[in-house]
């Protein structure tokens, strides 16, 4: 198809809204009955060659009273679907009246097969069927879709001489158009684009990511692509279109399979309604409606690639509630068997889950392949470094990157999606690293890297050049480090927090009533008090040696010398940071920056944790060039000339 002739199609469809609806819906509100529309057409068109012989397999299904006639019936219409009303849609364009026109159309509707069945009711379209009856515009907009002017047939138009009057329209194509609607009703409704909608350069950069790292490994045979967010699906589609076209310029035929996951109901029926419109009636099936956090739809299969755009800052407290509340949640992706911990828990903040799709990812990729799996998604920043050690969204962080999973991180330019202006990040993750890459995190700031919008799309004011991309992608490919791409151990982004404990000092103790363990009351009393009291002793042990770093201190009480552990004051705990790299460990930082400082404090090895965090701020930040003095002196000097005189004015001479 040409670009005219898609042009023609698209705007003659769009102009149906403004023909017809204008009066009746807001314009946020045309695409509830367009999309469904354009979807009902195509469908028609696709399956008006075969009625009769689909009425005829139906009846005869009938009298042989077969139960499941769904395979019979769409072999009878060659498609993945199939529609057993006695009418087409261009019957419907005239009826003698509203009421009949209302019945004969709901008729054709039930006539569909369930998968398209499910579309209409996704899209909640017989909803919009009273409000067009009313208004008396139900049969023009069935009369637009079916008008001669445009061809939405796979077979081409004929003139009365038999000549090609309209070329036909392909499944490919169709699905461009269908696409292009989509994208047109999510720049006018742009205060909801980006709950579903991935601009398309971030996606065509997210898989260059996925795909060009390993261009020269792919071989002839099957992948399989998932999208647990998955939205209109258009990631899913540029992913699948990138990979056939790597697999034809190395000279390999590649089947790819699309599976997928949203929760939405509209979106889901856009998605649905895309892939049968490009004849992808069996990738429809793969995709589930539902929550991928609470109601996991492909929970027994592993992927190839992997790539999503998740909810980012928005609650999962219902799906939390439905897997049994935070404490119980026992989910075998989100609380596993790490580091010692039977039950070590990756459950975020219910305010926030968009790390949990990552998990959900992770817990799909295939181990026996020579691939692997490889994994982009986008996160806001809080993915970074939300959460302390110990929670959530740092134990994700932590079982990622010990088990050298992270590849990459880049963070984009602001502005970069249309419903939100802070930064976000994909994240590249595989469990097949190159040699090269083994033990190492690659950080990427791509964040000045844009060329700006002639026209704000929502809060989108920039985007990637198709060169900024292919700058973005050969870092990945050939990772080195330059200004914007930055390399570093594994280990550099992880630390202890540890516990700094000091001990309760009490002043005018009474041992008598002190709240002390019995045997060592009366060693209290010797005590020598400092300015801020008796430290309260929790133990004395009678052997053993001394050791500040864990809370063991000599202290000579009653004339007997004794190692005695300290009663801690809550009200002085603290924690600190202690780097995995740090040089000499916790020991050493706890020497140097803690006991010059406050000599009596020791470390709760019990509370030792690890955790991890990333800080793109820390790694490439760049100083403000500060001024020099004579610039300053220069600059108070014209300053006092121009006010020379000023004060005399208000005041005057004081006469």
């Amino acid at each position: 198809m040409d670009l005219a002739q898609h042009n023609m199609i698209v705007n003659f469809i769009w102009s149906i809204a403004d023909d017809c609806l204008r009066d009746v819906y807001v314009r946020g509100k045309y695409r509830d009955v367009i999309l469904p529309m354009t979807v009902i057409r195509r469908i028609d068109a696709l399956l008006e060659p075969a009625k009769q012989a689909v009425l005829k397999m139906k009846e005869q299904l009938d009298a042989a009273k077969v139960t499941n006639q769904h395979p019979a019936l769409c072999q009878a219409a060659g498609q993945a679907f199939y529609n057993t009303s006695p009418f087409v849609l261009r019957d419907l364009k005239s009826r003698s009246s509203q009421q009949k026109l209302k019945a004969d159309f709901e008729s054709y509707l039930d006539g569909f097969s369930p998968n398209v069945q499910e579309i209409l009711e996704k899209f909640k379209f017989r909803n919009q069927i009273p409000t067009m009856i009313e208004s008396d515009i139900l049969g023009l907009v069935i009369e637009k879709f079916t008008n001669t002017e445009i061809n939405l047939s796979p077979n081409p138009a004929l003139d009365v001489n038999g000549n090609v009057r309209l070329p036909a329209l392909d499944n490919h194509s169709m699905g461009m158009i269908f696409e292009e609607l989509i994208r047109r009703f999510n720049e006018e409704n742009n205060e909801e684009a980006g709950e579903h909608f991935t601009p398309r350069d971030v996606v065509k950069l997210m898989a260059k990511l996925i795909f060009l790292p390993v261009a020269d490994k792919i071989e002839s045979g099957t992948y399989l692509v998932y999208d647990g967010a998955c939205g209109t699906g258009g990631m899913l589609t540029v992913a699948e279109d990138t990979l056939l076209q790597l697999a034809k310029e190395h000279g390999k035929e590649v089947a790819i399979h699309l599976y997928g996951q949203e929760s939405q109901p509209e979106t889901y029926a856009i998605l649905k309604a895309d892939l049968l419109l490009k004849g992808e009636g069996a990738e429809a099936e793969n995709m589930k409606f539902g929550s991928t956090l609470s109601a996991d739809g492909h929970s027994s299969r592993e992927f190839d690639f992997m790539l999503s755009n998740p909810p980012y800052g928005k609650s999962w407290k219902t799906d939390q509630e439905r897997m049994g509340g935070k404490g119980e949640i026992k989910d075998h992706r989100f609380v596993i068997n790490y580091s010692g911990d039977p039950e070590y828990k990756m459950i975020t903040r219910s305010s926030d889950g968009q790390m949990l799709f990552l998990v959900n990812k992770l817990s799909k990729m295939k181990g026996n392949t020579a691939l692997g799996s490889r994994i982009a998604e986008v996160h806001n920043g809080s993915s970074l470094f939300t959460g302390d050690a110990g929670q959530g969204e740092s134990n994700i962080r932590r079982w990622i990157i010990e088990n050298d999973w992270l590849e990459a991180i880049v963070a984009l330019p602001e502005n970069m999606f249309y419903n939100t202006g802070i930064a976000t990040y994909i994240w590249l993750l595989s469990n097949r690293k190159s040699l090269e890459r083994k033990g190492k995190v690659q950080l990427i700031d791509a964040s000045g890297w844009f060329v700006p919008l002639r026209k704000n799309l929502g809060k989108k004011n920039c985007e990637f050049s198709e060169e900024q991309i292919r700058q973005i992608a050969d870092l990945i490919v050939n990772p080195r480090e330059t200004e914007q791409s930055k390399i570093f151990p594994n280990e550099t982004f992880g630390y202890h927090k540890i516990t700094v404990e000091r001990p309760l000092k009490l002043k005018d103790i009474d041992p008598e009533k002190a709240y002390l363990p019995k045997e060592i009351k009366a060693f209290v009393a010797e005590g020598k008090a400092d300015e801020n009291g008796i430290p309260a002793i929790r133990k004395i042990h009678k052997s053993g040696r001394a050791d500040p770093l864990h809370g063991l201190f000599a202290r000579t009480i009653g004339g007997k010398k004794c190692v005695v552990e300290y009663e801690p004051d809550t009200n002085l705990r603290d924690t600190e940071q202690v780097p995995l790299l740090e040089d000499g460990g916790i020991e050493a930082f706890f020497k140097r920056e803690v006991l010059p400082y406050v000599p009596d404090a020791w470390i709760d090895g019990n509370k030792t944790q690890i955790g991890y965090e990333v800080s793109f701020t820390r790694y490439f930040y760049k100083p403000v060039q500060m001024r020099t003095l004579d610039e300053i002196m220069a600059d108070i000097r014209a300053i006092e000339k121009e006010t020379d005189g000023l004060l005399n004015e208000i005041v005057g001479d004081g006469k």
